[in-house]
Protein backbone atom coordinates (compact mmCIF):
# COMPACT_ATOMS: atom_id res chain seq x y z
CA UNK A 1 0.00 0.00 0.00
CA UNK A 2 1.34 3.51 -0.82
CA UNK A 3 -0.77 5.65 0.68
CA UNK A 4 -3.68 7.25 -1.50
CA UNK A 5 -2.34 11.08 -2.57
CA UNK A 6 -5.23 13.53 -3.45
CA UNK A 7 -2.67 15.84 -5.44
CA UNK A 8 -0.97 18.17 -3.23
CA UNK A 9 2.14 19.81 -3.68
CA UNK A 10 4.78 21.12 -1.77
CA UNK A 11 8.77 21.34 -1.44
CA UNK A 12 9.21 18.75 1.19
CA UNK A 13 6.78 16.46 2.57
CA UNK A 14 4.42 16.55 -0.29
CA UNK A 15 7.51 16.37 -2.85
CA UNK A 16 8.41 12.56 -5.01
CA UNK A 17 9.37 9.96 -2.67
CA UNK A 18 9.43 6.21 -3.20
CA UNK A 19 8.18 4.02 -0.15
CA UNK A 20 11.47 2.08 1.29
CA UNK A 21 14.36 4.26 -0.33
CA UNK A 22 15.07 6.31 3.06
CA UNK A 23 15.77 2.67 4.70
CA UNK A 24 17.67 1.56 2.02
CA UNK A 25 19.57 5.12 2.14
CA UNK A 26 19.88 4.80 6.13
CA UNK A 27 21.39 1.25 5.45
CA UNK A 28 24.25 2.23 3.46
CA UNK A 29 24.81 4.96 6.19
CA UNK A 30 27.14 4.97 9.02
CA UNK A 31 25.00 5.80 12.43
CA UNK A 32 26.73 9.11 12.57
CA UNK A 33 26.44 10.04 9.08
CA UNK A 34 22.63 9.80 9.54
CA UNK A 35 23.13 12.00 12.89
CA UNK A 36 25.37 14.45 11.28
CA UNK A 37 22.62 14.94 8.57
CA UNK A 38 20.05 15.14 11.05
CA UNK A 39 22.16 17.83 12.84
CA UNK A 40 23.52 19.99 9.81
CA UNK A 41 19.73 19.73 8.41
CA UNK A 42 18.39 21.94 11.65
CA UNK A 43 15.30 20.12 11.80
CA UNK A 44 13.05 21.08 15.26
CA UNK A 45 10.45 19.06 16.21
CA UNK A 46 6.76 19.67 14.90
CA UNK A 47 4.95 18.91 17.68
CA UNK A 48 5.24 22.76 18.93
CA UNK A 49 8.33 22.51 20.98
CA UNK A 50 10.73 23.04 18.29
CA UNK A 51 13.39 20.89 20.12
CA UNK A 52 16.32 19.88 17.87
CA UNK A 53 15.49 16.42 16.75
CA UNK A 54 18.96 15.56 16.31
CA UNK A 55 19.84 15.91 19.75
CA UNK A 56 17.00 13.70 20.67
CA UNK A 57 18.44 10.95 18.29
CA UNK A 58 21.91 11.30 19.36
CA UNK A 59 21.23 11.28 23.35
CA UNK A 60 19.28 8.48 22.97
CA UNK A 61 21.95 6.51 20.69
CA UNK A 62 24.46 7.60 23.63
CA UNK A 63 22.56 5.58 26.06
CA UNK A 64 23.25 2.43 27.06
CA UNK A 65 20.65 0.18 27.56
CA UNK A 66 19.75 -3.72 26.79
CA UNK A 67 16.03 -1.89 24.82
CA UNK A 68 15.61 1.19 23.46
CA UNK A 69 12.02 2.61 22.09
CA UNK A 70 10.94 5.05 19.32
CA UNK A 71 7.72 6.46 19.91
CA UNK A 72 5.91 7.91 16.85
CA UNK A 73 3.63 10.77 18.77
CA UNK A 74 0.25 10.94 17.08
CA UNK A 75 -2.10 12.02 19.88
CA UNK A 76 -3.30 14.72 17.72
CA UNK A 77 -5.39 16.37 20.20
CA UNK A 78 -4.82 20.07 19.67
CA UNK A 79 -7.80 21.53 18.57
CA UNK A 80 -7.76 23.59 14.88
CA UNK A 81 -4.65 20.74 13.94
CA UNK A 82 -5.37 17.73 11.65
CA UNK A 83 -1.94 17.29 9.42
CA UNK A 84 -1.06 14.19 11.23
CA UNK A 85 -4.06 12.93 10.35
CA UNK A 86 -3.46 13.47 6.62
CA UNK A 87 -0.11 11.80 7.04
CA UNK A 88 -0.89 8.74 8.50
CA UNK A 89 -3.49 8.03 5.89
CA UNK A 90 -1.87 9.64 2.41
CA UNK A 91 1.52 9.36 3.24
CA UNK A 92 2.15 6.73 5.66
CA UNK A 93 5.29 5.59 4.00
CA UNK A 94 7.00 9.10 5.18
CA UNK A 95 6.44 8.12 8.92
CA UNK A 96 6.76 4.03 8.87
CA UNK A 97 10.17 4.41 6.87
CA UNK A 98 11.59 7.45 9.07
CA UNK A 99 10.59 4.77 12.41
CA UNK A 100 13.05 2.12 10.85
CA UNK A 101 15.40 4.82 10.16
CA UNK A 102 15.49 5.92 13.37
CA UNK A 103 15.58 2.55 15.00
CA UNK A 104 18.55 1.82 13.15
CA UNK A 105 19.84 4.97 14.27
CA UNK A 106 19.15 4.98 17.87
CA UNK A 107 19.97 1.28 18.49
CA UNK A 108 15.74 0.65 19.14
CA UNK A 109 14.21 -3.00 18.59
CA UNK A 110 10.57 -1.33 18.94
CA UNK A 111 8.84 0.94 17.48
CA UNK A 112 5.35 2.11 18.90
CA UNK A 113 2.54 4.48 17.29
CA UNK A 114 0.59 6.40 20.30
CA UNK A 115 -2.70 6.96 17.93
CA UNK A 116 -5.17 9.32 19.23
CA UNK A 117 -8.35 7.52 20.35
CA UNK A 118 -10.79 9.63 17.69
CA UNK A 119 -8.26 8.07 14.93
CA UNK A 120 -9.21 4.62 15.58
CA UNK A 121 -10.72 4.33 12.55
CA UNK A 122 -7.30 4.77 10.76
CA UNK A 123 -6.38 1.38 12.48
CA UNK A 124 -7.15 -1.31 9.81
CA UNK A 125 -5.48 0.54 7.23
CA UNK A 126 -2.13 1.27 9.22
CA UNK A 127 -1.98 -2.44 10.70
CA UNK A 128 -2.47 -3.70 6.90
CA UNK A 129 0.18 -1.11 5.43
CA UNK A 130 2.97 -2.80 8.30
CA UNK A 131 1.82 -6.17 7.51
CA UNK A 132 2.65 -4.95 3.77
CA UNK A 133 6.00 -3.95 5.36
CA UNK A 134 6.77 -6.94 7.09
CA UNK A 135 5.76 -9.20 3.95
CA UNK A 136 8.68 -6.78 2.36
CA UNK A 137 11.34 -7.31 4.85
CA UNK A 138 11.28 -3.30 5.58
CA UNK A 139 10.30 -3.98 9.11
CA UNK A 140 11.19 -7.27 11.04
CA UNK A 141 14.27 -9.27 10.93
CA UNK A 142 17.67 -8.31 9.59
CA UNK A 143 15.64 -5.73 7.11
CA UNK A 144 16.32 -5.49 3.94
CA UNK A 145 19.52 -7.64 4.44
CA UNK A 146 21.00 -6.13 7.15
CA UNK A 147 22.35 -9.05 9.41
CA UNK A 148 21.24 -7.99 12.91
CA UNK A 149 19.03 -5.11 12.46
CA UNK A 150 15.46 -6.29 13.64
CA UNK A 151 13.13 -3.73 14.68
CA UNK A 152 8.84 -3.54 14.53
CA UNK A 153 5.98 -1.29 14.75
CA UNK A 154 3.01 -1.78 16.52
CA UNK A 155 0.22 0.50 17.01
CA UNK A 156 -1.40 2.14 20.61
CA UNK A 157 -4.67 3.58 20.89
CA UNK A 158 -4.65 6.64 23.28
CA UNK A 159 -7.60 6.93 25.56
CA UNK A 160 -8.79 10.61 23.79
CA UNK A 161 -6.82 12.89 26.70
CA UNK A 162 -4.99 16.13 25.62
CA UNK A 163 -2.58 15.91 28.22
CA UNK A 164 -1.26 12.45 26.42
CA UNK A 165 0.40 14.57 23.61
CA UNK A 166 3.01 15.55 26.29
CA UNK A 167 5.70 12.91 25.63
CA UNK A 168 6.18 11.92 29.55
CA UNK A 169 2.59 12.20 29.88
CA UNK A 170 1.94 9.59 26.93
CA UNK A 171 4.82 7.11 27.89
CA UNK A 172 2.45 6.93 31.33
CA UNK A 173 -0.10 6.00 29.27
CA UNK A 174 1.57 3.55 26.91
CA UNK A 175 2.42 2.11 30.76
CA UNK A 176 -0.97 1.59 31.40
CA UNK A 177 -1.02 4.55 34.06
CA UNK A 178 -3.55 7.61 34.19
CA UNK A 179 -2.12 9.98 31.79
CA UNK A 180 -0.14 12.17 33.41
CA UNK A 181 3.43 14.25 33.10
CA UNK A 182 6.67 13.00 34.63
CA UNK A 183 8.90 14.94 36.37
CA UNK A 184 11.96 15.98 34.38
CA UNK A 185 14.78 14.69 35.15
CA UNK A 186 15.05 12.29 34.14
CA UNK A 187 14.39 12.57 30.75
CA UNK A 188 12.88 9.65 28.17
CA UNK A 189 15.86 9.88 26.45
CA UNK A 190 17.59 8.38 29.56
CA UNK A 191 14.32 6.82 31.17
CA UNK A 192 11.93 6.48 28.87
CA UNK A 193 9.11 4.13 28.24
CA UNK A 194 9.49 1.29 30.58
CA UNK A 195 12.09 2.40 32.42
CA UNK A 196 14.35 2.16 28.85
CA UNK A 197 15.72 4.97 26.95
CA UNK A 198 13.13 6.54 24.59
CA UNK A 199 12.83 8.62 21.58
CA UNK A 200 9.53 9.97 21.05
CA UNK A 201 8.73 11.82 17.77
CA UNK A 202 5.81 14.01 15.80
CA UNK A 203 4.34 12.39 12.61
CA UNK A 204 5.75 15.34 10.62
CA UNK A 205 9.03 15.29 12.05
CA UNK A 206 9.30 11.56 11.28
CA UNK A 207 7.65 12.43 7.79
CA UNK A 208 10.58 15.26 7.32
CA UNK A 209 13.06 13.01 8.08
CA UNK A 210 12.58 10.21 5.60
CA UNK A 211 13.10 13.12 2.76
CA UNK A 212 16.59 14.73 4.28
CA UNK A 213 18.23 11.14 4.46
CA UNK A 214 16.94 10.48 0.61
CA UNK A 215 18.01 14.13 -0.48
CA UNK A 216 20.45 15.31 1.95
CA UNK A 217 20.38 17.96 4.61
CA UNK A 218 21.93 20.99 1.86
CA UNK A 219 18.79 20.08 -0.19
CA UNK A 220 16.48 20.88 3.03
CA UNK A 221 18.57 23.55 3.90
CA UNK A 222 17.18 25.66 0.98
CA UNK A 223 13.89 26.71 2.18
CA UNK A 224 12.60 28.43 4.91
CA UNK A 225 15.03 31.13 6.48
CA UNK A 226 18.11 31.39 8.35
CA UNK A 227 17.16 30.31 12.07
CA UNK A 228 13.99 28.56 10.58
CA UNK A 229 14.66 25.34 8.54
CA UNK A 230 12.66 23.67 5.84
CA UNK A 231 8.86 23.88 5.97
CA UNK A 232 5.69 23.49 8.11
CA UNK A 233 2.69 22.04 7.56
CA UNK A 234 -0.17 24.02 8.24
CA UNK A 235 -3.86 22.64 9.11
CA UNK A 236 -5.93 26.15 8.80
CA UNK A 237 -9.42 26.23 9.21
CA UNK A 238 -12.06 29.03 10.52
CA UNK A 239 -13.48 31.36 7.79
CA UNK A 240 -11.72 31.17 4.96
CA UNK A 241 -12.55 29.90 1.19
CA UNK A 242 -9.98 27.03 0.98
CA UNK A 243 -9.32 25.19 4.22
CA UNK A 244 -6.92 22.51 4.35
CA UNK A 245 -3.59 21.04 5.32
CA UNK A 246 -0.98 23.23 3.24
CA UNK A 247 2.98 22.83 3.22
CA UNK A 248 4.92 26.30 3.16
CA UNK A 249 8.09 27.20 3.88
CA UNK A 250 8.94 28.64 7.48
CA UNK A 251 9.22 32.88 6.80
CA UNK A 252 5.82 33.79 4.78
CA UNK A 253 3.94 36.46 6.18
CA UNK A 254 0.39 35.79 7.80
CA UNK A 255 -1.01 38.52 5.46
CA UNK A 256 0.16 36.12 2.15
CA UNK A 257 -1.39 32.86 3.90
CA UNK A 258 -4.81 34.65 4.41
CA UNK A 259 -4.78 35.54 0.51
CA UNK A 260 -3.57 31.87 -0.05
CA UNK A 261 -6.54 30.32 1.64
CA UNK A 262 -8.99 33.16 0.03
CA UNK A 263 -9.62 34.23 3.81
CA UNK A 264 -11.90 37.77 3.59
CA UNK A 265 -12.53 40.41 6.16
CA UNK A 266 -10.07 39.03 8.64
CA UNK A 267 -10.23 40.04 12.09
CA UNK A 268 -8.48 37.69 13.99
CA UNK A 269 -5.74 34.55 14.02
CA UNK A 270 -5.40 32.14 16.18
CA UNK A 271 -1.44 30.69 15.41
CA UNK A 272 -0.99 27.30 16.79
CA UNK A 273 -4.56 25.91 17.81
CA UNK A 274 -6.23 27.03 21.19
CA UNK A 275 -3.00 27.39 23.05
CA UNK A 276 -1.52 28.92 20.46
CA UNK A 277 -1.47 32.76 20.20
CA UNK A 278 -4.18 35.23 18.75
CA UNK A 279 -3.29 38.00 16.89
CA UNK A 280 -5.14 41.50 15.36
CA UNK A 281 -4.82 42.87 12.10
CA UNK A 282 -2.13 45.07 12.62
CA UNK A 283 -0.06 42.06 13.37
CA UNK A 284 -0.61 40.26 9.98
CA UNK A 285 2.65 41.31 8.31
CA UNK A 286 4.62 39.14 11.25
CA UNK A 287 6.36 36.31 9.50
CA UNK A 288 5.56 32.51 10.47
CA UNK A 289 9.22 31.71 12.22
CA UNK A 290 10.83 30.49 15.12
CA UNK A 291 12.16 33.94 15.01
CA UNK A 292 9.16 35.33 15.16
CA UNK A 293 5.51 32.97 15.45
CA UNK A 294 6.66 29.58 15.78
CA UNK A 295 3.78 27.50 15.82
CA UNK A 296 2.90 23.35 15.67
CA UNK A 297 0.61 23.70 12.61
CA UNK A 298 -3.27 25.08 13.73
CA UNK A 299 -4.09 27.97 12.14
CA UNK A 300 -7.35 29.45 12.98
CA UNK A 301 -8.77 32.29 11.04
CA UNK A 302 -11.91 34.29 12.40
CA UNK A 303 -13.55 37.57 10.41
CA UNK A 304 -15.30 40.33 11.70
CA UNK A 305 -18.52 38.42 13.24
CA UNK A 306 -17.14 36.80 15.42
CA UNK A 307 -16.95 37.59 19.11
CA UNK A 308 -13.23 37.24 20.75
CA UNK A 309 -15.01 37.12 24.36
CA UNK A 310 -16.85 34.08 22.82
CA UNK A 311 -13.55 32.34 21.49
CA UNK A 312 -11.12 32.85 24.58
CA UNK A 313 -14.56 31.48 26.56
CA UNK A 314 -14.58 28.80 24.43
CA UNK A 315 -10.69 28.14 24.53
CA UNK A 316 -10.51 28.23 28.50
CA UNK A 317 -13.81 26.11 28.75
CA UNK A 318 -11.56 23.59 26.63
CA UNK A 319 -8.82 23.73 28.82
CA UNK A 320 -10.43 23.60 32.19
CA UNK A 321 -12.09 20.23 31.08
CA UNK A 322 -8.78 19.03 29.70
CA UNK A 323 -6.19 19.08 32.60
CA UNK A 324 -5.53 16.35 34.27
CA UNK A 325 -5.67 18.20 37.77
CA UNK A 326 -2.26 17.10 38.94
CA UNK A 327 -0.39 20.30 39.53
CA UNK A 328 -2.41 23.23 41.30
CA UNK A 329 -1.29 25.93 38.65
CA UNK A 330 -2.98 24.84 35.99
CA UNK A 331 -5.48 22.87 37.83
CA UNK A 332 -6.62 26.17 39.73
CA UNK A 333 -4.99 28.77 37.19
CA UNK A 334 -7.59 27.67 34.46
CA UNK A 335 -10.52 28.11 36.55
CA UNK A 336 -9.68 31.28 37.59
CA UNK A 337 -9.13 32.46 34.22
CA UNK A 338 -12.60 30.84 32.79
CA UNK A 339 -14.13 33.01 35.97
CA UNK A 340 -12.66 36.18 34.52
CA UNK A 341 -14.12 35.41 31.14
CA UNK A 342 -17.44 35.58 32.44
CA UNK A 343 -17.08 38.08 34.98
CA UNK A 344 -16.24 40.30 31.96
CA UNK A 345 -20.05 39.22 30.08
CA UNK A 346 -21.56 40.19 33.38
CA UNK A 347 -19.43 43.71 33.54
CA UNK A 348 -18.33 42.82 36.98
CA UNK A 349 -14.46 42.19 36.16
CA UNK A 350 -12.13 45.64 37.59
CA UNK A 351 -8.71 46.53 35.67
CA UNK A 352 -7.45 45.61 39.58
CA UNK A 353 -8.58 42.35 39.68
CA UNK A 354 -7.13 41.73 35.84
CA UNK A 355 -3.95 42.77 36.43
CA UNK A 356 -3.12 40.23 39.54
CA UNK A 357 -4.93 37.50 36.45
CA UNK A 358 -2.14 38.05 34.33
CA UNK A 359 0.16 37.77 37.09
CA UNK A 360 -1.52 34.61 37.88
CA UNK A 361 -1.22 33.89 33.86
CA UNK A 362 2.46 34.34 33.72
CA UNK A 363 2.81 32.04 36.96
CA UNK A 364 0.93 29.58 35.05
CA UNK A 365 3.43 29.69 32.35
CA UNK A 366 6.27 29.19 34.49
CA UNK A 367 5.45 27.05 37.22
CA UNK A 368 2.69 24.44 35.39
CA UNK A 369 4.40 20.91 34.99
CA UNK A 370 3.27 20.29 31.47
CA UNK A 371 2.50 22.47 28.18
CA UNK A 372 -1.05 22.10 28.61
CA UNK A 373 -0.63 24.35 32.06
CA UNK A 374 2.25 26.27 30.68
CA UNK A 375 0.69 27.60 26.79
CA UNK A 376 -3.45 27.55 27.82
CA UNK A 377 -2.62 31.41 29.46
CA UNK A 378 -1.39 32.25 25.86
CA UNK A 379 -5.05 32.63 24.57
CA UNK A 380 -6.13 34.53 27.73
CA UNK A 381 -3.20 37.08 27.47
CA UNK A 382 -3.14 37.06 23.95
CA UNK A 383 -6.81 37.61 23.35
CA UNK A 384 -7.37 40.09 26.13
CA UNK A 385 -4.10 42.48 24.91
CA UNK A 386 -4.54 42.39 21.26
CA UNK A 387 -8.59 42.84 21.26
CA UNK A 388 -8.91 44.87 24.28
CA UNK A 389 -11.16 47.62 22.83
CA UNK A 390 -13.69 44.92 21.89
CA UNK A 391 -13.93 43.00 24.78
CA UNK A 392 -13.32 45.85 27.18
CA UNK A 393 -16.83 47.20 25.59
CA UNK A 394 -18.55 43.59 25.49
CA UNK A 395 -21.08 44.32 27.96
CA UNK A 396 -21.62 47.73 26.75
CA UNK A 397 -20.97 49.56 29.69
CA UNK A 398 -17.38 49.44 30.49
CA UNK A 399 -18.37 49.23 34.51
CA UNK A 400 -16.35 46.49 35.64
CA UNK A 401 -13.34 48.69 34.32
CA UNK A 402 -12.82 50.70 37.65
CA UNK A 403 -11.72 50.11 40.35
Amino acid sequence: MEGVKHNRFGPVIFSKYERGSAIERALAMSREDILFELKNSGLKGRGGAGFPTSTKWMLTAAAISDKKYLICNADEGEPGTFKDRVLLIEYPELVFDAMVVGGYTIGATEGIVYLRGEYEYLLDSLNDYLNGMRKDNLLGENILGKKGFNFDIRIFLGEGSYVCGEETALIESLEGHRGEARNRPPYPVNTGFMGKPTCVNNVETLATISHIIVKGSEWYKNFGTSKSKGTKLFSISGDCEKPGVYELEWGMKISDVLKLVGAKDTKAVQIGGASGVCLNSSQFDRTLAYEDVPTGGSIIIFNKKRSMLKVLKNFMEFFVEESCGQCTPCRIGNVKLLEAVKMIEENKLTFGYLKKLKELAETMKIASKCGLGQSSPNPFLSIIENFKEEIFNYAGGGEYAKE
